[in-house]
Formats: structure tokens, sequence, C-alpha cells
């Protein structure tokens, strides 16, 4: 019965996203490339406050401060064009190359490493941009679809897609709440959407179920707006509402491309 219902529910998901299949994947990149834009555009407005932060916390002078700062603003800005604009494949890759690049460096600098939270919120970052560079080769699949010089693209995308679903799900581990009944409840849905999602068992739905709660849940506890615009609250819930919408975007390329082919479903097939 259970099975039944699921299936039923993968239908239905199916042919809603069918109507509007032309407009999920971009959207995805605009949700997905949100915190690498917020981020730039942060570096210019607040040049001199994120100078100034490094130059306290790295003990160093201003020349490196500036150098880091614009490092981080080119770094991110430029690639997330390149990847939206989308004019070759190759200038995605570059794009996400880059901003891969500024994550890891972010990670390093701000000492994310000995923040479980924000390491973790990362990784669901770099999952989403793993999703972004999985859907390049998948379309070079397609492309060439029976001919023995797509097996490699292939299995690259193949890869990709399930690296990036696994990392993608590191992100619910850090807004786990059991405050209550009704969200122990919430929590429990969100654990088996997770799951489907990491496997690959009904991926697209489990996928879409989560994009509508995550959704709500970031408009709810990261209301940053609702802030002063000049406190600590503020820049946090702004930092974490932008990671949340880049990890939708990465859950809504899973929703428009599938699983790829290392998944239980594709497993289910071949039997």
């Amino acid at each position: 019965m259970a099975p039944s219902i699921l299936g039923d529910l993968d239908d239905l998901a199916d042919s809603f996203l069918r109507l509007g299949k032309h407009h999920v994947r971009p959207l995805a990149r605009v949700l997905l490339l949100s915190t690498f834009i917020e981020d730039g555009f942060r570096m210019f407005t607040q040049w001199e406050d994120q100078t100034a932060y490094i130059k306290g916390a790295w003990g160093c002078g201003s020349f490196l401060a500036i150098v880091f700062v614009l490092f981080n603003l080119i770094g991110q800005l430029i690639p997330a064009a390149l990847i939206l604009i989308r004019a070759k494949d190759t200038h995605v890759r570059i794009g996400v190359f880059l901003l891969a690049s500024v994550l890891l460096v972010q990670t390093l600098a701000y000492s994310v490493l000995w923040n479980a939270q924000f390491f973790m919120r990362n990784t669901a970052v770099a999952g989403s941009l793993l999703l972004v560079y999985a859907e390049t080769a998948m379309e070079q699949k397609n492309m060439f679809a029976g001919l023995p010089s797509a097996g490699g693209e292939t299995k690259l995308a193949d890869i990709l897609q399930a690296g990036g679903r696994v990392m993608l799900v590191v992100m619910f581990l850090t807004m786990l709440r059991f405050d209550s009944a009704f969200r122990i409840i919430v929590e429990i849905v969100e654990f088996v959407m997770m799951l489907g999602v990491a496997v690959g068992i009904k991926s697209k739905l489990c996928a879409l179920i989560l994009v509508i709660l995550l959704f709500i849940e970031n408009m709810f506890f990261n209301g940053f707006w609702m802030e002063h615009s000049h406190s600590a609250t503020y820049d946090f819930k702004k930092y974490d509402f932008f990671q949340t919408l880049s990890v939708i975007g990465g859950l809504l390329m899973v929703v428009a491309c599938g699983p790829g082919g290392i998944a239980m479903d594709e497993r289910k097939k071949a039997f």
C-alpha cells in the first residue's frame, strides 16, 4: 500500500514538473548561486568592515586584507555570472571550479573547519556546486548518447550527482530541533526524505518535499529582515538564509535532473 501511494505521488510530482520543466533548472541555478552573489556584493558594500576584520583576525597589513576581500568579491560575482549566462559548458565548469576555490579559501580563512555547523553548511553548498557541474556532464552524456566516447561523461555525471546528493543532505543535520511534538514529527519526515535523496529512492519526490519544508523553515527561522540591520543577529540570519537558498537550489537540481545512475531506483530498474 505504502509503495503504491509513493508511486502515485512520484507520478504526480513528475507530471507537475513537466509543466514547468523549462523554469525549474534556471530557478535552481539562481537559488544555488544566491549565497555567492550575496556574499560578493557584501564584500563591496562592507569593504571597510571586511578588510578591518581580516587585518584584526590575521594580524596582517592592509595589502593582504584588500587582496583577500577583492578575491572574494571578484571570485564569486564573475563565476556566478558565467554559470548563469551558460554561454558554454566550459564556462560553467570554470565558474564552478572558481566558486569551489572561494568556498575552500573561506573555510580555511574563517576557521570554519573548527565550527561543526558552519562546516556542514559549507559542505551542503559544495554539494550544490557538484550538481551544477554534474548537469554539464549529463548534457554531454545526452548529446552523445550511445557513443563510446560518452562513457566517461556518463560515469562522471553519475558520480558527481551521487556525491552532490549526499553532501546536500548534510544541511539538515544543522537544523534539527526536538523542542516540541510537532517538531519531532517534522524531523522524522525530513530524515526519511533525506535518506531518500541520499540513496536515490524516489529522490525527485523526496527532494521536492524537502524543498517545500526547507523553504518554510528558512522563512520562519532565518527572517533576517525582521532584525535590526546593524545587529549581529541580522548578519547571522542573512548568512544562513542565503546558504539555505543555495541548498534549496541544489535540491531543485535533483528534482529537475534526477538522481543519476548511482541510485537505488536505478538499481531496481536493472533487476
